[in-house]
């Protein structure tokens, strides 16, 4: 009995001790680098996409590439059927030809109204013709230099009808405009494609799969530290594990408004000479802001714990003196840390040489979201900061008692239950 009575003693006080006196988590402070990135998500797209369409209505009759073809600037890619447009060029070339002969009709009318006139002249000094016959000759010449006038101008506009037919006839053959790559196609062999209103798109053509940009929109609560020449690097589901590298080219001034949340567009420049990164992926972009080199850093779980309330006295005190953590806003001087943002300081604990929590307030720099600068404060390398609890505080209860210990509970009886 004496053996069994120490035992139930010791898990008693044992357990009241555990429940007491927390274990902390702790973490050295370190010397190293610090990076403050901005995520977002954007998708990839070539630099240049060229629409091929039609500037002209009709049915197509041939196709001379499909995706994925490589293409030349030049290079004949569709043909539309050219048999309206090849009948509209003949109809205005024979209407020129006509004009042209209306030309001449009107040269001669003018050239035979010009001798009348010249005649008249002649035989009025010699009065044997009147005064009317003079002005009847004087006004066929007129007449007749109008008429010519107006031939001249029918000649050219037929020219203009018949370049307009040509001109028409040389779109029924569709040229790419740049060297490239077909990324999509949108037509088929025998389809009518009409260009009334707008030009119809017929292939989407890539100018260069081998550079290509990332187009992220950041929010804009981050867009501030960002700015060209920023490095940046993402990831695409279709290869796991891998982080491709690029740099920040431009960020638009356009705000993009999608349910009260107003985003920017930073375009990313990424190489692509293995042809790995396909257009329209999903990339999940992280840009660097800002970066601190051999610095002191915390983790910054570090600046979230607050230690608990206990039962002991010491540790009543130490949750009294700085059981919350302690903000204030410093304004960053000029070139300082902090990348344009005011600095702050905060209250961590660290473990004393009794191992009891000690609070200090340290300025904090920039955070990559698991470790945050210490820009000062009394912390060294070494040092180890509190970043949590091994066990929570109250998780056994000193008041229960082992298996075996203690009366089992009192069953009521057949006349208690009303039996």
């Amino acid at each position: 009995m004496a053996a069994v009575g120490a035992a139930l003693l010791a898990y008693v006080f044992l357990g009241q001790d555990r429940t007491t006196s927390p274990h902390y988590r702790s973490a050295p402070v370190e010397r190293g680098a610090v990076l403050s990135v901005v995520t977002a998500t954007g998708t990839i797209n070539p630099v240049v996409l060229v629409q091929v369409g039609s500037q002209v209505s009709g049915k197509i009759q041939s196709l001379h590439v499909d995706f994925n073809s490589v293409v030349k600037a030049g290079q004949e890619v569709a043909r539309i059927d050219p048999a309206p447009f090849q009948a509209r060029r003949d109809q205005a070339q024979a209407s020129l030809i006509n004009a042209r002969a209306a030309l001449l009709k009107a040269r001669a009318e003018a050239a035979q109204r010009e001798r009348e006139l010249k005649r008249a002249r002649a035989l009025i000094e010699q009065q044997f013709v009147s005064q009317n016959d003079l002005d009847v000759a004087l006004t066929g010449h007129e007449g007749a230099q109008a008429q010519l006038a107006v031939a001249e101008a029918q000649v050219q506009q037929a020219e203009a009808a018949l370049r307009a037919a040509e001109l028409d006839l040389t779109y029924t053959v569709i040229r790419s405009p740049v060297d490239g790559v077909v990324i999509d196609r949108t037509v088929e062999v025998g389809q009518t494609i009409a260009a009334s209103f707008a030009t119809p798109t017929l292939f989407l053509i890539a100018r260069d799969l081998t550079q290509m940009q990332v187009e992220a929109n950041v929010s804009e609560a981050d867009i501030g530290g960002i700015a060209k020449g920023n490095d940046a690097s993402f990831t695409v589901d279709a290869y796991p594990g891998v982080r491709f590298q690029g740099v920040v080219e431009q960020v638009r001034h356009a705000p993009v408004t999608v349910q009260n949340v107003v985003t920017y567009k930073v375009v990313v420049g990424v190489s692509n000479d293995d042809l790995r990164l396909k257009p329209g992926m999903t990339a999940n972009v992280s840009i660097t802001v800002a970066r601190r080199e051999g610095v002191l850093k915390v983790p910054t779980a570090a600046l979230r714990f607050i230690p608990p309330k206990t039962g002991r006295p010491e540790d009543q005190a130490l949750a009294a003196g700085g059981g919350k953590p302690r903000q204030e806003s410093v304004e960053k001087p000029p070139g300082g840390p902090g990348n344009g943002r005011p600095v702050v300081s905060r209250t961590l604990w660290k473990l004393g040489p009794s191992g009891l929590p000690e609070p200090t307030t340290v300025v904090v720099g920039i955070s990559d979201g698991t470790v945050t600068e210490v820009v000062s404060g009394d912390l060294s390398v070494g040092d180890r900061v509190i970043v949590g609890l091994e066990a929570p505080p109250g998780e056994r209860r000193p008041q229960t008692l082992p298996p075996g210990f203690g009366s089992e509970p009192r069953r009521s009886s057949s006349r208690e239950r009303g039996l």
